[in-house]
């Protein structure tokens, strides 16, 4: 359903609380949509964090970490991006700050965490530094460059596995 929001012009709706990636498909060379909630989204770089809520192997970040090109849209028509995925530090920070922001989903938040990562999520530090080990957080900000191809872009730090 959100994705027809973006299509027909009304996705500027969703404020920056959701955005709709577009990527391409690493084999097929297809482009690809999906709309993802952001968990921190910082008005003057233009950069918001996303969750890969179904981990390293969700098709989308394959098709990123493939160097595809992407493209990110709030509302306002699609923008050729970047992305790095985040340290852990920085992801344990961000996580933390969208829990501070939205408390009244975090009852919401466990069983849906749980049943995403096949095991308990109870909120605990542990649990939460674990959890985002397997569901890596996503930053995408505008490209620097007009280059369609610009989803090469890592984080500073050593590269995720």
């Amino acid at each position: 359903m959100p994705n027809h929001l973006y299509d027909y012009g009304f996705g500027a709706a969703l404020g920056h609380r959701f955005l709709r990636l577009t990527h391409t498909g690493r084999r097929s060379g297809r482009r690809f949509h999906v709309v993802l909630e952001v968990l921190r989204y910082d008005a003057v770089s233009g950069e918001a964090v996303v969750v890969s809520g179904f981990g390293r192997a969700s098709d989308w970040l394959r098709n990123l970490r493939a160097g595809g090109p992407l493209e990110v849209d709030f509302g306002h028509g699609p923008r050729p991006a970047a992305y790095r995925v985040l340290a852990l530090e920085e992801a344990e920070a961000t996580f933390t700050g969208y829990l501070g922001r939205h408390r009244l989903i975090r009852p919401l938040l466990r069983p849906v965490l749980t049943a995403l990562l096949g095991w308990r999520y109870d909120g605990s530090p542990e649990a939460r530094r674990r959890m985002l080990e397997e569901l890596p957080l996503v930053a995408l900000r505008p490209a620097r460059s007009r280059s369609r191809r610009t989803g090469v872009g890592q984080s500073s730090g050593p590269p995720a596995t």
